[in-house]
């Protein structure tokens, strides 16, 4: 192998347009993201057709921007590692199109990457000491879910959510209590200056046997508890209530991590995904006495192009198939 192996991520999947150059397996060159979060959030969330013309916006300059920023050429380049799925249509769409032509183009190979892929590595930049077997955590807007890592690219899942995504129900709970979005950080913010054990919202299936997560009547929890503020003209507790919110999604995320290491027996954990910037998790994560966490910097929590960058070389390394021919899948989900 090249002993400088350079690989160009590029990562479209949602509503940020990300991309990078890494070195071999984990050196980062350059990483760029511009990120939709101020044009959506009049909105009240994402809008599909316009976040994929702002990937049609933004993805070739940055493209530009990272090789001129790093002084590499295109010729130089050993492989391109794009999103292919899960994600939205249109804007996974723009990515692989891009790395397509750039690939045949440029005449470097292409593979494609399962998003989810992706966020299980985005620990494993600065965590070289983190291998597997391991235990990941993946909580986001669009997935809650343990995965058990035996190798790289042989995964189980463990146990997902049956209904909401954690990073959904953060969403619908801000949108709830009138804040902005994207909710989450919102929440987390105002949280700092609240009661956690101000309300008792339920910490959902808690107790039960199975690892599987659900979020959907901790909303409706929360929901009611508003409606009786509203009800009787009070002023609403946000921070309390944002607080008590957050503390029943840490635990409940906790709990099953919990539940995972006493099946399985391995206490190395990494996390990853939106929901993994938050304070309250990270912070129950880092002093939990069952496990060792990983968790990746607060920057590449969220979708960013190092991860793809780096899933896409472990799979060139692995001898998968790659090919100019992949499709974008928004549904795609099995890693």
């Amino acid at each position: 192998m090249n002993k400088n192996f350079l690989t160009l991520g590029i990562e479209t999947s949602c509503d940020d347009t990300g991309v990078a150059i890494l070195k071999n397996d984990r050196e980062v060159v350059c990483e760029f993201l511009s990120s939709q979060i101020k044009d959506h959030s009049r909105f009240g969330g994402v809008i599909p057709e316009f976040a994929a013309r702002k990937h049609l916006e933004n993805l070739l300059p940055l493209v530009d921007a990272a090789l001129k920023e790093s002084g590499i050429k295109p010729s130089e380049l050993n492989l391109i590692a794009v999103t292919r799925g899960p994600g939205l249509m249109g804007s996974l769409i723009v990515g692989v199109q891009t790395a397509k032509a750039l690939s045949q183009v440029w005449n470097v190979p292409l593979i494609g990457v399962n998003h989810l892929e992706g966020h299980l590595f985005a620990p494993l930049v600065e965590a070289a000491d983190l291998e597997p077997p391991f235990l990941s955590l993946i909580v986001s807007g669009g997935h809650t879910e343990i995965i058990k890592v035996n190798s790289f690219g042989d995964y189980e899942i463990l146990g997902q959510t049956r209904d909401d995504a954690a990073g959904e129900a953060y969403d619908k709970a801000a949108r709830i209590l009138g804040l902005k979005y994207p909710g989450g950080p919102e929440i987390d913010k105002l949280a700092k200056s609240g009661n956690s054990h101000a309300f008792s919202f339920p910490i959902p299936l808690k107790s039960t046997d199975k690892i599987e997560f659900s979020f959907s009547g901790l909303k409706t929890a929360l929901l009611w508890q508003v409606k009786k503020f509203q009800d009787s003209n009070s002023e609403l507790p946000i921070s309390d209530l944002c607080a008590s919110f957050q503390r029943a999604v840490t635990e409940a995320l906790i709990a099953k991590l919990n539940l995972a290491v006493k099946i399985t027996g391995i206490k190395k954990i990494s996390a990853s995904g939106g929901v993994s910037a938050n304070s309250a998790l990270r912070d129950a994560l880092s002093k939990n006495k069952n496990f060792r966490a990983w968790l990746p910097k607060i920057n590449r929590c969220t979708d960013n192009a190092v991860m793809v960058a780096m899933a896409g070389r472990n799979s060139f390394k692995r001898n998968q198939n790659f090919s100019s021919e992949i499709i974008a899948d928004p549904s795609l989900h099995a890693l």
